[in-house]
């Protein structure tokens, strides 16, 4: 089994980005899978175009995009992408896409095909914070989310993907009051338990996760 990986450059006004960061520090093989790390820019449309090419030239079985949600306690595993583009800041080439389709043949939303609950489930077993997450935002990681899904939903059927969030890391949060971080190595450990749960089960595990609001 092959594993496409993907971490996004800093944006925003930080200077890193942890997404990147912890995906670097991941094994070249987990599980038995064989991992393929990519970076990808914070630009909308862009990020879609460098995913295929990635796609076309790895050629994995499993996509799985990485990127900071600030501001989150946990790792967040992404169950659903939506068809719209609404940045609340501009993307590193100055983009600001206000409710924008990202594809006009597209579904409303995709839900990730990777077994959420059982990464989840993964992680926790390991001592790493994380849940389930019913918004990607309307930023690129929720637009690489969606490309991602339709594109495996429209050209290539056979690959499973979906999207991880990962927190701030500690030195972005001086000056941050009463706003929760977490390590790099905490971060690349609960990614690759999350990967070993997609090499594990093709199938989700059945366990609430669920949120009644």
């Amino acid at each position: 089994m092959k594993i496409l990986v993907t971490g996004f450059e800093p944006f925003g006004g930080e200077k890193i980005n942890p997404s990147l960061e912890a995906v670097k520090m991941l094994q070249s093989n987990i599980a038995g899978a064989d991992i393929v790390k990519v970076p990808m820019p914070v630009v909308f449309g862009k990020s879609i175009e460098k995913l295929e090419e990635a796609i076309k030239l790895e050629k994995p079985d499993v996509v799985i995009c990485v990127g900071q949600a600030g501001g989150r306690f946990e790792i967040s595993i992404e169950r659903v992408a939506i068809n719209v583009d609404d940045a609340r800041i501009a993307d590193n080439e100055g983009n600001q896409p206000i409710d924008e389709k990202i594809f006009d043949d597209g579904e409303a939303a995709y839900f990730a095909t990777l077994p959420i609950k059982a990464m989840v489930e993964e992680m926790r077993k390991g001592g790493v914070p994380a849940a389930v997450s019913n918004t990607a935002g309307t930023y690129v990681c929720n637009n690489i989310m969606y490309g991602l899904l339709y594109l495996a939903s429209k050209k290539y059927p056979g690959i499973r993907g979906g999207f991880i969030h990962v927190p701030f890391i500690p030195e972005q949060v001086i000056g941050k009051a009463n706003t929760p971080y977490m390590t790099l190595e905490q971060m690349a450990k609960g990614l690759s338990l999350a990967i070993k749960a997609v090499v594990e089960n093709k199938d989700d595990i059945k366990v609430t996760h669920g949120k009644i609001c």
